[in-house]
């Protein structure tokens, strides 16, 4: 790990976005977290969701440890503990779930890894905050909406509540999304069209990252 929790947390609220994506090429999943980089990403999170996951992964913490070297590395869609373990031995400086697992909490814990996990009631959010989650991620978030931030933070003001699904890198998503609230925003295929990493068009994804984080920064 190159990033402790305490600066990983750090990255997150800075850029108030984490690019969330996957492939199972390794060379293409380079690229884009190269052109993520180089649009202002500090925080990015490979998403366990293909055989030998592990194996791209991997190979990509030791590509951006070279290539980019202010970007923590992460893992999503975790849902069990042997997997958080895998993972974080493997370089991962945070770990993101769609559901709340205890154990994976544990795990996170021993190692001063952050752990965020998905919630969709505010019991679930003072829960997983009991075990020592510092950001607890609300998900599905287009199911919830910005008002369910907004709402939630009303009588626990200090949660740091991170969004993904139904966040898109347009001005008023993004906005709405802030003014609610929300700590960070997790981004993933509205950020990556299919097509536009199929053409290899990197440039287009840098562009839409550095204009969703001044997004972020003017709604601030």
């Amino acid at each position: 790990m190159n990033f402790d929790k305490v600066q990983v947390l750090q990255k997150l609220q800075q850029t108030g976005m984490v690019p969330v994506f996957y492939h199972k090429d390794a060379e293409v999943a380079k690229q884009v977290i190269k052109a993520c980089y180089a649009g202002g990403v500090r925080a990015f999170e490979f998403t366990n969701r293909g055989d030998f996951a592990n194996e791209v992964f991997a190979e990509c913490v030791k590509f951006a440890a070279n290539e980019c070297p202010e970007l923590a590395m992460g893992v999503g869609s975790v849902v069990d503990a042997p997997t958080a373990a895998l993972f974080i031995q493997m370089g991962a400086c945070f770990v993101v779930g769609p559901l709340l697992n205890p154990d994976v909490a544990r795990v996170c814990n021993r190692r001063l890894v952050p752990y965020v996990p998905g919630c969709g009631t505010v019991s679930e959010i003072g829960m997983a905050q009991e075990l020592g989650c510092d950001v607890t991620k609300v998900f599905p978030g287009e199911t919830y909406g910005p008002d369910f931030v907004k709402a939630v933070l009303a009588p626990m003001p200090w949660s740091r509540i991170m969004v993904t699904g139904g966040v898109s890198p347009d001005e008023e998503n993004l906005r709405a999304w802030t003014k609610a609230g929300a700590f960070c925003v997790g981004m993933g295929s509205k950020l990556f069209p299919k097509d536009r990493v199929e053409a290899a068009d990197w440039q287009y994804i840098t562009d839409q990252c550095r204009r969703s984080i001044d997004f972020i920064s003017k709604a601030r």
